[in-house]
């Protein structure tokens, strides 16, 4: 999956809650984001395999439920 698709993936995720996605810092391999106080690890590459898309999708999604 392209990092740009999955990042409108988990923008869309968070406004369906009405949260805000932020990024709270850029590393020289991984982008540190915050939602709903918890962190995503998002890698810093153009294509990211689609098992560890999925595995974010499905984190960002478990952050909301809870």
């Amino acid at each position: 999956m392209k990092k740009h698709d999955l990042m409108r993936r988990l923008h869309a995720i968070a406004r369906a809650s009405g949260l805000d996605l932020q990024l709270l810092r850029e590393g020289r391999s991984h982008e540190i984001w915050v939602l709903e106080g918890e962190r995503l690890v998002i890698p810093r590459h153009r294509k990211i395999n689609d098992i560890t898309a999925r595995s974010i999708i499905a984190e960002a999604e478990r952050m909301i439920e809870s």
